[in-house]
């Protein structure tokens, strides 16, 4: 028998706890209110389709084709026109999705022991990307307007301890749906300037706003200081594994390499695809009709909490875009051992626990509204009432009988 010795580093990789829930959404009736996954209705396949025969038609060779690191110029040039900001195509990297960025970045920037800075909660992913890396992960305060910058300072450490970074999703945050408010924007932009501290922008949701766009990014205020990261998978498809990011100069080449060593390039025909489809300016016809369809599943999953959670001490937000909406429960109720009991009701969500780096809120969850039909969101939220309810009067009649 082989032995096979591992990495250190190995035993800081952990599954997703997402990808574990959905395992138990394939089980038949199970409305899931867990994953972050695009509607389906939202993919532009016939774009596809004429897309996929133009590129093997007029260049199917170098489609084909080993590719430039770097990624597809035209695409690169196509990203760098629809930013809020003047960005050099030589400044933007295709990667294989958004979340190869943050590993390229884990990369180049953390060495054991490093410290960085993350929002309260924050992505699961990024965690994910980060943990192998050994970091010290440590949480900035947040509330309903995003990082708290009055904690920045207190949180940055010093000499050699100094953070490397500050991790933050502005727009329609995942998990919690916040988005950060131009007041804090401009705060954080500044009060990061004034530490010297990076920021790392992650912006996947940024284009799905229901009633008016979110304010201009952090990395348009100082984009020496900032890595920006976006994503064609919400607007157009995320089986396509496409994403990018927008680094400084001086930064980029590294990133570059951590790229080259990670999979050469990002599929040249995928990017080709991606970049017929949005010659014409096809995302400005397109992604309205996602907004659309997610606001009406937004309202129609509140409608549903407002009806269902009555009496019941629950409280959530009103994400104004994006995909997900948080919850927290009543006092002394845990969301990951409420868990199996909506299963058996059949729907499932996230507890919120494992998108904090610490100190994580039990009572929290995260529901997506994305995927399932208003009928099913309406099913599902009632559910998920019944299951607290029970809780609520099991937990009750101990008390009672004490009482008695």
């Amino acid at each position: 028998m082989t032995n096979w010795t591992l990495a250190q580093r190995a035993a800081k990789m952990n599954p997703s706890v997402i990808r574990e829930i959905l395992k138990v959404t394939e089980k038949p009736g199970i409305i899931s209110l867990a994953g972050g996954l695009p509607s389906p209705k939202t993919f532009p396949i016939d774009a596809f389709a004429q897309a996929c025969a133009t590129v093997l038609q007029e260049d199917g060779q170098a489609a084909l084709q080993y590719a430039a690191s770097e990624g597809y110029l035209p695409l690169r040039e196509a990203v760098a026109r629809m930013l809020p900001w003047s960005v050099d195509p030589d400044q933007v990297l295709i990667t294989t999705g958004s979340q190869q960025g943050l590993d390229l970045i884990a990369k180049v920037l953390i060495d054991p022991g490093s410290r960085i800075l993350v929002e309260t909660p924050t992505y699961l992913g990024a965690l994910q990307a980060f943990s192998p890396m050994e970091p010290t992960v440590v949480s900035v305060a947040s509330d309903d307007h995003g990082v708290r910058v009055d904690d920045l300072a207190a949180k940055m450490g010093t000499g050699a301890d100094r953070a490397r970074f500050l991790y933050v999703l502005p727009n329609f945050q995942n998990p919690t749906g916040r988005t950060m408010t131009e007041e804090r924007r401009a705060a954080l932009v500044a009060s990061a300037a004034e530490l010297n501290l990076p920021l790392i922008e992650d912006n996947p949701y940024g284009d799905l706003w229901f009633d008016q766009p979110p304010a201009l990014p952090l990395t348009a205020r100082n984009p020496e200081g900032s890595i920006y990261l976006g994503s064609f998978s919400k607007v157009l498809a995320p089986g396509l594994r496409l994403g990018f990011l927008v680094a400084p100069k001086a930064l980029y080449p590294k990133l570059l390499q951590a790229k080259q060593a990670a999979d050469l390039h990002s599929p040249s025909f995928n990017q080709r695809m991606v970049s017929e489809v949005m010659k014409d300016g096809f995302l400005d016809r397109h992604v309205p009709t996602i907004r659309q369809l997610y606001k009406q599943q937004r309202d129609a999953m509140l409608a549903a909490l407002e009806r269902e959670m009555a009496g019941l001490d629950v409280q959530w937000n009103r994400p104004d875009g994006g995909m997900f909406l948080w919850v927290r429960l009543p006092e002394g109720m845990d969301a990951i051992a409420l868990l199996p009991e909506a299963v058996e009701r059949n729907v499932a969500f996230v507890p919120g626990a494992a998108f904090y780096a610490d100190d994580a809120d039990p009572r929290t969850m995260r529901l997506s509204f994305v995927t399932a039909s208003a009928q099913q969101i309406a099913t599902g939220i009632a559910a998920l009432a019944g299951a607290i309810r029970a809780r609520l009067e099991r937990s009750a009649a101990p008390a009672a009988a004490a009482l008695a």
